[in-house]
Formats: structure tokens, sequence, C-alpha cells
């Protein structure tokens, strides 16, 4: 049983959650989300909480009940709150700039590494942080991921794009032999 989609999401003061059908609209200011629920699980907007409720003890329908509580948590979240990720660039010569529409990094290669991110994210960079900013949490977190891909860290000496809550474990280098 899903203990998540037992409790309501409460709806905050500007943000308007309508319900059209099996697809339930979130809107604040000129922000708006759609979450497509598939008919998987019963919704209901009373009062300030949208109550989620299996259709049946179908497993299928189970997991759905929790997970689109899950979402639109979420959702109501990005609009009030937004979420963020940092990322740390370490190393020598390696830097990130903002130009528009387009991060370009220097990361060790012969050449900069230009990454055109989505015109709902926002990033700003202040010496080796970078700040990743947005409404949609999966959409946020797939640019933190692609762009510490570029250059991920190494063990030896931690070198390359990391999260800034990120360990790394350090290895010892090659040794003489004796």
């Amino acid at each position: 049983m899903s203990r998540i989609g037992k409790q309501p999401v409460a709806i905050p003061s500007g943000v308007e959650v309508k319900l059209n059908g099996e697809i339930l609209v979130f809107k604040k200011g000129s922000v708006q989300r759609e979450l497509d629920t598939k008919g998987n699980v019963d919704v209901k907007v009373k009062d300030s909480n949208i109550i989620f409720a299996s259709k049946s003890d179908d497993r299928k329908d189970r997991a759905f009940w929790g997970t689109y509580r899950s979402l639109s948590q979420n959702v109501i979240v990005g609009l009030t709150d937004g979420f963020m990720k940092k990322l740390e660039i370490n190393g020598v010569g390696y830097r990130a700039v903002v130009k528009g529409n387009v991060l370009e990094l220097q990361l060790g290669f012969s050449h900069p590494v230009n990454y055109e991110f989505p015109k709902e994210i926002g990033i700003t960079v202040e010496k080796n942080l970078l700040t990743i900013k947005g409404v949609d949490k999966q959409v946020v977190g797939q640019v933190a991921a692609e762009i510490r891909a570029f250059r991920p860290p190494e063990p030896y000496k931690g070198k390359g794009v990391k999260y800034s809550d990120e360990i790394i474990i350090r290895k010892a280098g090659k040794t003489a032999k004796k």
C-alpha cells in the first residue's frame, strides 16, 4: 500500500489547480504545467488540497498512486520555490562562461565545450561554481547530469565537474619500487 499516496497535496496561495478530465493543470502567473494521470488514479481537488486515490487494487494502479502524488507535489514546489543544483568545476584552467543561452566550458580539451541549455533553465557562474535553477525538477537534474558528463571527476587529483555535495573518494597514485 502506498503511504505517500495517502497524503493530500496542499495547494499554496497563488497557485491554481484545475482538473480537466484526466489532466491536472497547475498555473501560477504565466507559468503553466500539466500532469496527465492516464486514468490510473482518481484525482479530486477539494478546498486547498489535491487528493489521490487508487482506482483498484491492481499492482499497476497502486504504483501510479504514489507516483502521481509525488509528481504533483514536485510541480507545486517548482512553481512556488523552484529547484536548484550546484556544480563545482575543479582543475587548472577549467572555467565556465554563460553567453546568452549557451554555456561555454573550458575543461582541459583542445577546444571549448559549448552546451546549449533549455530556455526555462537559468545558469549562473561564480568563480568555479555553476548554479542551475528551474521550475521542472527533471529538467534541472538532466541539465546538471549532462554538464557533469563532459568531464566527470577523476579519483587521483579530483579534477573535473562534480556536484557541490558529491564526495570524491581519492586514490593513491603510483609508488616507486623498493
